[in-house]
């Protein structure tokens, strides 16, 4: 798991699309100077036409425009690209028309505009008028943010919001306990819950679990978030829940 910063951005307009090209077998193993052009880039692509200057998601796809990752440490060292932390929150510029199940259509639970967070390794990075993009699928934002504090996020799909229960700092015996060794809690309570994931006629099935509720939890589950005040949220899917606790 990896704990993230949340952050949005606004969205920029529109430009014309310059072609990218990527070189042809006879300059195997030359890498091209990346140019700097407006319009759309789909990376690994080996040529955008110019006529395309829009992107329209499909189906319950999103397209969100993402925050610039971080170039330097909070000490002023400035990161290679290898060490610069992806980031993980944007700003929904559009959305699909949603998915169907057999006579049902479901749209699309998130408006342009909202502020989101999204799973590490989801979706497809595109270039739009010179600004980072994704494309991915609804079922991959773990959340909207309400605010700037992750205690007020709201888990989407089948996911729940929790506040970890705080490391204990000493051993049943007394004996102080370092961070380097302190025992990772997988115990706390939930702050917020999801509508729930789709069955297969399109209908929300509710999450068994309801906010107040203090759950037993999968050490190596969901993603990390940390509060305004240092508090330790996590948010993962209710799948990784092993008990209820009372």
């Amino acid at each position: 798991m990896a704990s993230v910063q949340l952050c949005g951005s606004a969205v920029g307009a529109a430009a014309p699309v310059q072609a990218l090209r990527v070189p042809t077998s006879a300059a195997v193993g030359v890498r091209p100077a990346r140019r700097a052009v407006g319009g759309l880039v789909v990376r690994a692509a080996t040529v955008v036409a110019p006529k395309y200057t829009t992107v329209k998601p499909l189906a319950d796809r999103v397209l969100l425009k993402t925050k610039t990752a971080e170039q330097k440490t909070t000490g002023g060292i400035l990161l290679p690209s290898a060490a610069q932390s992806k980031p993980q929150s944007g700003e929904v510029v559009a959305i699909g028309e949603g998915r169907i199940f057999g006579d049902n259509k479901v749209e699309v639970g998130i408006k342009v505009g909202a502020q989101v967070v999204y799973s590490r390794y989801a979706g497809t990075e595109v270039e739009l008028n010179d600004a980072n993009h994704l494309i991915l699928r609804e079922d991959d934002i773990i959340g909207i943010l309400e605010t700037d504090d992750a205690k007020d996020m709201k888990p989407l799909s089948d996911r729940v919001l929790i506040k970890v229960a705080i490391a204990e700092d000493k051993t049943a015996g007394g004996l102080l306990l370092t961070d380097s060794v302190k025992e990772k809690p997988s115990i706390g309570t939930v702050v917020a819950v999801g509508p729930g994931h789709l069955d297969e006629e399109g209908k929300r099935i509710p999450l068994p679990v309801s906010e107040g509720s203090s759950v037993l939890y999968s050490k190596y589950a969901g993603a990390e978030f940390k509060g305004a005040d240092g508090t330790n949220y996590i948010v993962l899917r209710v799948s990784d829940l092993m008990a209820v606790l009372s």
